[in-house]
């Protein structure tokens, strides 16, 4: 069965126009065009786009959907993946509606007394909220101070356009790292560990750590939420696997 770009519009709620830009970049060509000019969707299609919005809706750019879709991942683990994050999305925000909820109840309830208000238990005004983010950037700039004033003068020269393709080329690598990991490949594989390679020198571009701080840098990458967060967007547990390639590539190049 096919469906014309108009049914597939109605259907998912993405605009014809965004459509056919999907299909002018290569990210969702249709299964066919009529000889009228007309967009024609099939199953696999269908499945491709809801993978390309799953993927949106962690923030990743067309350019990182395209490669991760056209790469030898396994499409049934991605999805497994978005499905368990999505639900434990829904489950934190469940939490803070009852928290939300419980706040208003005990206000409501002391709001026509003296007007103090008693909250019978303080730690459920919390519930639910993500953990605050230590401030790695203080660490760095702590430990690493010359490192620090050394990448804030780099990242102060780049343009728009130099920050925008160095990102781009954080989350390419990324994603070969991501795939790697999910094939099972060892860390200390010489492919991962080329991968490596490249990342150190990605990270002179603003600062030369030594084996202590690359390592350093790797544990931040781990233990930080908002680093950890986003190696999870590509694929969980890559943060750790970075990290345990980074002390292989310490020890072996730069110890």
């Amino acid at each position: 069965m096919a469906w014309s770009i108009a049914e597939v519009a109605r259907m998912s709620g993405v605009t014809s126009r965004t459509l056919r830009h999907y299909d002018e970049i290569g990210l969702l060509p249709p299964a066919r065009t009529g000889s009228n000019g007309h967009r024609y969707y099939e199953e696999a299609d269908l499945l491709r786009l809801q993978q390309i919005l799953l993927m949106r809706e962690l923030d990743l750019g067309l350019r990182e959907i395209q490669a991760v879709l056209d790469s030898q991942v396994d499409r049934v683990a991605v999805l497994r993946e978005h499905h368990r994050r999505l639900r434990a999305e829904r489950d934190r925000l469940e939490t803070l509606v009852r928290t939300v909820g419980r706040t208003l109840a005990e206000l409501e309830e002391h709001e026509e007394g003296s007007g103090m208000t008693k909250i019978n238990r303080p730690e459920n005004l919390f519930e639910g909220f993500e953990s605050a983010r230590p401030d790695a950037e203080a660490e760095v700039r702590e430990r690493w101070p010359a490192a620090w004033e050394r990448t804030q003068q780099v990242v102060a020269a780049m343009s728009a356009e130099d920050m925008e393709r160095w990102q781009r080329e954080v989350t390419a690598q990324m994603i070969r790292l991501a795939e790697f990991m999910v094939a099972g490949t060892p860390v200390a594989d010489p492919a991962v560990q080329a991968e490596m390679d490249v990342h150190y020198q990605g990270i002179c571009r603003f600062w030369t750590p030594n084996a202590e701080a690359y390592k350093g840098l790797g544990r931040t990458y781990s233990d930080d939420p908002q680093f950890r967060a986003n190696y999870d967007k590509i694929a969980e547990g890559l943060a750790d696997y970075q990290r345990d390639a980074m002390v292989v590539y310490a020890d072996a190049r730069l110890s």
